[in-house]
């Protein structure tokens, strides 16, 4: 179990300089784009192509990914259903600086589970968030299993693995679905980037071509 007791001793700063007049500073709207799926379902890699294509554009970026995300801040969480719970819990929250910074967040994330998901999107605001399901045959994500962790998880060393011992509830209603196991990586950025494009442009500025 995991607990957490709120300081009422603690009183926020506001700010001089606001999310807006970070947005109008560098060109465009802050956004979270988080991507869920199975792992192995091409979110990691599908994300950072897309912020090299937003970087390109001068967007402001940056990337928050699910195993980096454990490396630092999660480090001392596991992959119980409570401290995944609790690893997105603090994700959200930084997320939330990101998007005052005035930033495109990508997050990839398994985020396995529909009340995880949603607790991210209040936390951070439901207008501010871009739900990007990457669909894949567990079978495809199998054969991909670069760390080969699936078959780790299938002999019994990796506990609670999301598709072979723990449980992935897919999304109900999320913005964008990509069926990976169909689509190039760069045919994926470019179906974002098509999608939300005119969400990240300030008012009066033109739309940049979408092609990879």
């Amino acid at each position: 179990m995991i607990t957490r007791q709120r300081n009422n001793n603690v009183v926020w700063h506001r700010p001089l300089v606001t999310r807006q007049m970070r947005e109008v500073l560098n060109g465009h709207k802050s956004l979270v784009l988080w991507f869920t799926g199975l792992p192995s379902s091409g979110k990691s890699t599908i994300a950072h192509a897309l912020e090299k294509k937003l970087y390109d554009l001068k967007v402001r970026t940056y990337t928050l990914d699910g195993d980096n995300i454990r490396h630092g801040l999660c480090s001392d969480l596991g992959f119980s259903p409570e401290e995944r719970a609790e690893n997105l819990r603090r994700i959200a929250e930084v997320i939330k600086l990101f998007l005052d910074a005035g930033i495109v967040v990508l997050c990839a994330f398994v985020s396995p589970y529909k009340k995880d998901r949603e607790k991210v999107k209040k936390i951070v605001g439901n207008e501010n968030f871009v739900e990007i399901y990457c669909r894949c045959p567990v079978e495809v994500c199998k054969k991909r299993d670069p760390k080969g962790f699936y078959e780790k998880a299938e002999k019994g060393e990796i506990k609670n693995y999301t598709g072979v011992s723990a449980p992935y509830e897919e999304p109900e209603n999320p913005d964008l679905i990509l069926d990976t196991h169909l689509l190039t990586v760069e045919e994926s950025v470019e179906k974002i980037l098509n999608f939300v494009i005119d969400k990240i442009l300030l008012k009066g500025e033109p739309s940049p071509k979408a092609s990879v």
